[in-house]
């Protein structure tokens, strides 16, 4: 059944035509504009060719902040709002922009939590070179991530901490618009990606949120000052909803820890929740908690709260709140192949994206929505960079259960491995803060 244009009859002052043409030709919408816009695409009476048409414009000509702001909000009355007032506790957030070996959430939402805040992560799947938090969470038996609403209460009620995918009911207008975004080349815009993301943030009932700005060659945003700009955006509208906000820029040029892949990634998030890990990842962790803290008006030690237990034992409950065994063994894949280096030396670069594509070939990833990833598929850095190696020490073990896909693997590695004579000049893990 085609689309259904919109009845003039019935709507008489709006105008789809008009509203598409003027974005078209860099022109403002005003409120009543937009909040029209959004009631008749979501009642079927705008077309999806239309909508395209609309979101290309946006792309070209972008919004001013007032357009960005009134968009989101129409976004957000799309659906429901979670009211976590009742809990009686101060609630803060997290939401990462997505990188190659990003299990920060795994990890910060309980740490956080054991401190007494209210984290209500929700959270999505993965496409493309970077993981989902979904997708790595699923690696624990019986683990579920599709909760109501109400169900999502009342794990914070209890644990304090939920990681959970959008409900259907939250923010229904950005599932329709990212489906069509995905398909019509209009995903690269700041005003759409600020929206769809702050949207579900003010939604879910946060009073509080950091966002975790990924830059480099394995992130969405490969170019500083881009990300600045999305950061601050990002900042600025969060704060217009009442929603204490603030902004971290951090590296990915690397993949982050040592592992990549949904099981392995879920058990280095284990091994920093008991006090171990690689260093990269918990000082980042560690970084990310303080501000959250900061933000919600608590005090607290992350760090101690890593060695002593508390996060490891937050975590064991979450997940046992939402249907999973923590103490399960997790899905174990082989070892199928090693990339090693060619020459002694320091390893001087590690191309995060290289690594994510490489990952997403062995089958830790998927290319198109609703492709099923393996749980074990992935790989895990035996090397990064800044250390020494000899000629034939492994840097990258590839792990899977499809010996079929590590050609397609290998040659994603190409060119990803860089062993020099001296030191690389490292960027620090946090580039920037805004408003923290």
């Amino acid at each position: 059944m085609g689309a259904v244009l919109v009845n003039t009859r019935d709507n008489p002052s709006f105008d789809p035509v008009g509203i598409i043409r003027a974005k078209r030709d860099g022109l403002a919408w005003s409120p009543s504009q937009i909040r029209q816009l959004m009631e008749n695409y979501l009642a079927g009476t705008f077309a999806e060719e239309q909508m395209a048409a609309l979101l290309m414009a946006v792309v070209w000509r972008g919004m001013a902040f007032d357009e960005l702001a009134v968009w989101t909000e129409a976004m957000i009355s799309s659906g429901r709002r979670i009211d976590l007032d009742l809990l009686g506790r101060p609630t803060v957030d997290k939401h990462s922009t997505g990188g190659v070996g990003d299990k920060v959430s795994l990890i910060l939402v309980p740490l956080v939590a054991a401190f007494g805040a209210v984290v209500p992560q929700m959270s999505g799947r993965g496409l493309g070179h970077t993981g989902g938090t979904l997708d790595k969470m699923d690696a624990i038996p019986g683990w579920r991530s599709d909760l109501s609403p109400e169900e999502v209460v009342g794990v914070l009620s209890e644990v304090g901490c939920v990681i959970t995918a959008a409900s259907t009911e939250i923010v229904p207008a950005d599932r329709r618009l990212y489906a069509l975004r995905d398909i019509t080349a209009t995903v690269e815009s700041i005003p759409l990606i600020v929206s769809s993301i702050m949207s579900k943030k003010v939604a879910e009932g946060t009073k509080s949120l950091l966002l975790d700005v990924k830059v480099g060659t394995g992130a969405f945003m490969a170019d500083l000052a881009e990300a600045r700009r999305l950061a601050q955006t990002m900042v600025e509208v969060g704060e217009a909803h009442g929603v204490r906000t603030a902004a971290m820029l951090t590296a990915m040029d690397t993949p982050l820890g040592s592992a990549v892949g949904n099981a392995l990634e879920v058990q280095e998030a284990i091994d920093v929740l008991s006090g171990a890990g690689p260093d990269d990842l918990r000082d980042l962790v560690v970084a990310e908690a303080e501000v959250m803290l900061g933000l919600a008006g608590i005090e607290g030690d992350p760090g101690e709260a890593l060695h002593d237990g508390r996060a490891l034992q937050r975590f064991e409950a979450m997940v046992r709140a939402q249907g999973g065994d923590p103490h399960a063994p997790l899905p174990q894949g082989r070892k199928l192949a090693t990339v090693r280096a060619d020459r002694s030396g320091v390893l001087c670069r590690l191309d995060a994206l290289a690594v994510g594509m490489a990952s997403l070939r062995l089958g830790a990833g998927r290319s198109r929505p609703g492709e099923q990833v393996s749980m074990t598929a992935g790989i895990t850095c035996e090397v990064k960079p800044g250390q020494s190696v000899t000629a034939g020490q492994p840097i990258l073990a590839l792990w899977g259960d499809d010996p079929s896909r590590v050609g397609d693997a290998e040659e994603a590695l190409a060119g990803a491995i860089e062993v020099g004579d001296s030191p690389p000049t490292l960027p620090p893990p946090v580039l920037e803060r805004l408003g923290c």
